[in-house]
């Protein structure tokens, strides 16, 4: 019924990171005894706003905190990776977990990020490409080349062929890949032709397509209040500064979570990724799109604006759907 997603933004105006990293982790807790069915974890770095950076660390202490929820982390930027070590990273937290954390594999956007882990973004499609058939080749559990380098990942992990991996992108390029690759798709933006591409290139090569997700219009920020002007008088500011962050990294980018809002107003009037909606709205967008995505700790939002959310979406949004 309802996903959390956390990607731990802590701004100056926003609550510190040694109450947020907790908070998350009480929260993924909570939210597996009341309801939540995934925990979505998101990555980007040199942020100045703490940008969750290491999704795989906070995955395992997820993971050590709850027993049967799904873990997802939505993305991971693969080329800034050695392939052979996050291989044997995602296999001991699929051990740990019993197989409950997946991956949505992404190219990445951002200039800074490529220049700090020393990646030649120009070539970022090849590197992508090299490194998600290295992945595949590492959860065989048999030894393998990469780029010259002899390399055998081991154990093997619990989930026959490995962690599920889906590719992220708006691409009929990024489509064609997914399908290629055997990969589900999960893709970032509405580009027409999506699932068509993604459908005729599995086709091709000879793969049975896997899931193909496009964005519905679901937003992807969502809190729930009772009284709507307080609400976004009091987490206003946080999912304003998520909003126009993105905002500036994404420029001219087509995806789901993409905002012009300068303004509190701006993304109030907006009504696109981030929301703020009574129970009933709530309700309404659950039954519209199926899935409730909160992000309760949205722009370093204080941890407690996130628990009246979530408790309300417990005790007043789920009831009322039964």
């Amino acid at each position: 019924m309802y996903l959390i997603r956390f990607d731990m933004r802590a701004p100056e105006h926003g609550a510190p990171t040694t109450e947020l990293y907790p908070a998350a982790l009480e929260m993924s807790a909570w939210g597996e005894k009341n309801g939540c069915v995934v925990v979505v974890l998101s990555e980007h770095h040199c942020s100045p706003d703490g940008y969750l950076p290491s999704p795989l660390v906070l995955a395992t202490a997820v993971a050590a905190r709850t027993e049967n929820i799904l873990i997802n982390i939505a993305a991971l930027i693969l080329p800034l990776y050695d392939p052979i070590k996050v291989a044997e990273d995602m296999v001991v937290l699929d051990i740990l977990s019993r197989g409950r954390v997946s991956y949505v594999l992404a190219m990445g956007y951002r200039d800074e990020e490529y220049a700090m882990f020393g990646v030649e973004r120009k070539r970022r499609a090849k590197i992508l490409e090299a490194k998600i058939e290295a992945l595949q080749k590492a959860f065989t559990g048999e030894p393998f080349e990469f780029d010259g380098r002899p390399a055998h990942v081991t154990p093997r992990p619990v989930t026959p062929g490995g962690p599920s991996l889906a590719l992220g992108g708006g691409s009929l390029v990024a489509a064609r890949r997914a399908a290629r690759f055997g990969l589900d798709l999960m893709a970032s933006g509405g580009t027409p032709g999506l699932e068509e591409a993604y459908r005729e290139e599995a086709a091709r090569v000879g793969r049975a397509p896997g899931n193909c997700r496009i964005p519905d219009g679901a937003p992807t920020s969502v809190f729930v209040v009772e009284d709507l002007d307080r609400g976004w008088e009091t987490i206003g500011p946080y999912v304003l500064h998520d909003a126009k962050t993105y905002g500036a990294w994404l420029k001219d980018q087509d995806t789901a979570s993409r905002s012009g809002a300068q303004t509190i107003d701006d993304l109030r009037a907006e009504q696109g990724a981030y929301r703020i909606v009574t129970p009933g709205g709530a309700a309404d967008l659950i039954r519209k799109h199926g899935i409730l995505a909160l992000q309760p700790l949205c722009g370093g939002a204080p941890p407690e604006l996130g628990w009246a959310s979530m408790k309300l979406v417990a005790d007043k949004v789920l009831p009322s759907l039964r």
